[in-house]
């Protein structure tokens, strides 16, 4: 679950992936909000990617965005 919220908040920024998991209803889930699905009981991976595919999100960052790893500077 907090992989789900992480990658809705590097995806969107933190306010919109609130808006976006209470307010974009997701044929996919059985036109379910991403909240309502995991408040039913689906897996946040599921929900994820129907998130994703509702709202465009390129193939690329459907496993989460990338990140730049520390230089250890």
């Amino acid at each position: 679950m907090s992989e789900f919220r992480e990658y809705m908040t590097d995806e969107f920024g933190r306010g919109y992936a609130l808006v976006v998991a209470e307010d974009l209803v997701i044929g996919e889930l059985g036109d379910l909000t991403a909240n309502q699905a995991l408040a039913k009981g689906a897996a946040p991976k599921e929900v994820w990617l129907a998130v994703c595919h509702a709202a465009g999100v390129p193939k690329e960052r459907w496993h989460g965005a990338v990140k730049d790893k520390p230089t250890g500077r």
